[in-house]
């Protein structure tokens, strides 16, 4: 019978290492950027937004990111110039966020870093489609538990 608390035998535990590992790949490609990771999605949040940016309560959803975390993260990237914070015009409660010159500029930077992170994977296309599916079912799935 199988040990069904060893950790090897934990699928939290290959997620956390992967996650770990694929953070440590980023790394690299990210310092020249002068990006976090953190701060690497939401610029891709950003990016793919509208011109207006996004609601910092939206952005903390995207992310799965809470305030706390949100908040300090997006006045380092302020303070770097990648983005600008304004009060909403229809509701100043709602505090918007959007990418500057600086941040639409770093992008075309920016270009080739998922291609490069497949490479390093060493999986075929259909390997990561399917895994891709996988993740997604499993996010899914584990959304409302």
């Amino acid at each position: 019978m199988a040990n069904h608390l060893a950790l090897e035998n934990q699928l939290c535990f290959r997620l956390y290492r992967l996650n770990k590992r694929m953070a440590k790949m980023y790394a690299p490609l990210l310092k020249s950027l002068n990006l976090t990771y953190p701060q690497y999605l939401v610029m891709l949040a950003l990016w793919q937004s509208t011109s207006e940016g996004l609601s910092v309560k939206s952005l903390g959803e995207t992310l799965e990111l809470d305030s706390g975390t949100l908040s300090p993260l997006l006045k380092r990237m302020q303070t770097n110039g990648l983005v600008q914070r304004t009060r909403s015009e229809e509701d100043e409660r709602t505090v918007l966020i959007s990418l500057t010159e600086s941040g639409i500029a770093l992008k075309a930077q920016a270009i080739d870093i998922p291609l490069t992170l497949f490479g390093k994977t060493g999986l075929s296309e259909s390997e990561f489609t399917q895994l891709t599916y996988l993740l997604d079912k499993l996010i899914s799935t584990t959304a409302n538990t």
